[in-house]
């Protein structure tokens, strides 16, 4: 994997290094001193603003019952202030061993050890498929490499990456602080294939293509095809469009689960039940 260069490292410098963590201690302690824009696994290393940290969690929606996985931990401070300021519980996965070791001290030192853990290891061989929320802090890159590990996560998860985005894999919300930016997603479920479908007793075929969170297709009913628009997956939730031959649209909204669908769909003020058994 191509490691950003050192022209690199200068321009990301004055964007990133306004702020460093109070919760953390970044500037090292006596047993270990990291620098900023130090270079390790196909990453440098810079702090995150803490003004950023609170607002990727806060968008995350974490609590005390979330298990929040840091990927490229660094030296904690995301891992802890999940733990410190949402109650959540969390794991802070960091390749280098000195500034693994010097996070887990950083744990301590926060007085968060029973919520949190920093394990010395690569993001792409440790098993992190148990969290409700992932957090980085990557390059473009891996960021690309690391999304079809985790679309296949549980449908609802949480994404939020400081800085860089996911390729084609529009973000649900984008962050904005001063002087910072992050990106959020939620895991999309997979709805993509063939749907046998009955609305109001009557059976018909759903078939959908998926890109990400983002779906179309068709729909046959009565001897009749539609065309399926709009369609967006928010976890397991979706919602899609299709027109009737009176040119009124039909607004389909529902879950799914496995192979099963529920859902409503709506004409005017009228709601009728959709459901469906994947084909």
């Amino acid at each position: 994997m191509k490691l950003i260069s050192k022209s690199q490292i200068y321009l990301f410098l004055p964007f990133f290094c306004f702020s460093l963590t109070s919760i953390s201690q970044s500037l090292g302690d006596e047993k270990y001193k990291p620098d900023i824009g130090q270079t390790g696994k196909d990453v440098i290393w810079v702090p995150t603003p803490d003004q950023l940290v609170d607002k990727m969690l806060a968008t995350a929606k974490v609590t005390d019952k979330d298990l929040v996985y840091d990927l490229g931990a660094g030296d904690g401070k995301i891992a802890i202030a999940a733990a410190l300021k949402f109650g959540a519980k969390s794991v802070g996965i960091e390749y280098n061993p000195d500034m693994a070791a010097f996070a887990q001290r950083n744990v301590e030192r926060a007085g968060v050890k029973d919520r949190v853990r920093i394990i010395r290891g690569d993001i792409f061989e440790e098993d992190f498929t148990t969290a409700t929320v992932v957090t980085l802090y990557l390059l473009p890159d891996l960021n690309i490499k690391l999304k079809p590990i985790l679309q296949k996560m549980k449908a609802g998860t949480r994404v939020v990456s400081n800085s860089f985005s996911m390729g084609d894999w529009d973000a649900d919300e984008v962050i904005e602080v001063d002087r910072g930016q992050g990106f959020f997603w939620i895991v999309p479920a997979r709805i993509e294939g063939r749907w046998d479908i009955r609305i109001s007793g009557q059976k018909g075929l759903l078939e959908l293509n998926q890109k990400n969170q983002k779906f179309e297709g068709s729909l046959r009913l009565g001897g009749k095809t539609f065309n399926v628009t709009n369609g967006h997956l928010r976890g397991a939730s979706f919602t899609f469009d299709y027109e009737r031959p009176d040119q009124s649209y039909v607004k389909v909204s529902g879950t799914v689960d496995g192979p099963n669908m529920k859902a409503q769909q709506k004409v005017l003020s009228a709601a009728v039940e959709l459901n469906g058994k994947r084909n």
